[in-house]
């Protein structure tokens, strides 16, 4: 994406095809079904699917669906815990680039983690982005959620940043919450100052987001290999647990850990979208160039 605003919404409109498509694929995939079957069963003519998947996602459908096989599984998921060690050497940690953006992750104090946000305003909004509609809500800290809506709408999504902060004032602000998340989907490249995150979360929890913030982009890695990383081998639940607890979809990259070989697992925003926000990252990071 350009960062074009006329881009970015036209994007966001796109999503809800492109999500009936990549669901369509996932139920098919191990047919391959051909660009004919998918436009068919979408109700477009070829060239106008062809076109407006290659608009979205940067690559055909047939490429995409290759991103979703076993063999490509396989060979990202082969060296995952040499994948981590070296961004580990390499002095990642709380910090970490994604894509060209640059995010630093701040956590709570324990003090601040047991007031549960009293004292702390949180101004929220939802926004659309590539990858569908979200809540996204802000501090004078830094982000603190971004929560893609599901099917069951605006209200589950709220009512779940109010447990996660019940203490906190919240205050529907579009104009506070606009410039961060279309600086996320829409950014232009080149080096930024850093885009900020507050989390709230148990020692362990935060521990697995910052692992989760080392996966290269369009990388896959299992729970068990994020656990050995945290040498806690035998906690492969435990970091499921955490993964799933993930306050900041796409910034903290929880799309990028799955269960086994062929099996990308759940997914707050559903496996779907897990899908294409893999797909997406995939088109855009080949992995030759992943660092």
């Amino acid at each position: 994406m350009n960062g074009k605003p006329n881009d970015f919404n036209r994007s966001a409109r796109d999503y809800a095809r492109i999500e009936t498509a990549i669901r369509y694929l996932e139920r098919h995939r191990v047919r391959q079904p051909d660009l004919t079957q998918l436009a068919a069963h979408l109700g477009l003519s070829e060239g106008h699917l062809q076109r407006l998947f290659s608009r979205w996602a940067g690559i055909s459908p047939k490429r995409f669906l290759q991103f979703l096989t076993l063999e490509h599984t396989k060979t990202l998921l082969r060296n995952t815990s040499s994948t981590l060690d070296a961004a580990h050497a390499a002095g990642l940690s709380s910090t970490s680039r994604l894509h060209d953006l640059y995010v630093e992750c701040e956590s709570m104090t324990p003090g601040e983690y047991r007031r549960l946000g009293a004292g702390l305003e949180i101004r929220f909004a939802f926004h659309h982005t590539p990858f569908g509609e979200s809540l996204v809500a802000t501090t004078d800290r830094g982000l603190c959620a971004l929560m893609f809506v599901n099917r069951d709408g605006h209200q589950n999504a709220l009512e779940t940043l109010r447990r996660n902060w019940p203490q906190a004032k919240l205050t529907e602000d579009p104009g506070a919450t606009f410039a961060p998340i279309h600086r996320v989907f829409a950014h232009g490249g080149g080096h930024q100052r850093p885009l900020y995150l507050l989390v709230k979360g148990t020692n362990f929890q935060i521990n697995v987001w910052e692992a989760l913030l080392r996966i290269p982009p369009g990388q896959l890695v299992s729970y068990q290999a994020v656990a050995r990383r945290l040498g806690a081998p035998q906690a492969s639940r435990a970091v499921a647990s955490a993964v799933a607890r993930n306050p900041l979809h796409f910034l903290i990259p929880c799309h990028r850990v799955i269960r086994s070989i062929g099996d990308f697992g759940g997914y707050q925003g559903g496996s779907a979208r897990k899908m294409a926000l893999h797909g997406w990252e995939a088109a855009r990071y080949p992995l030759s160039a992943r660092k």
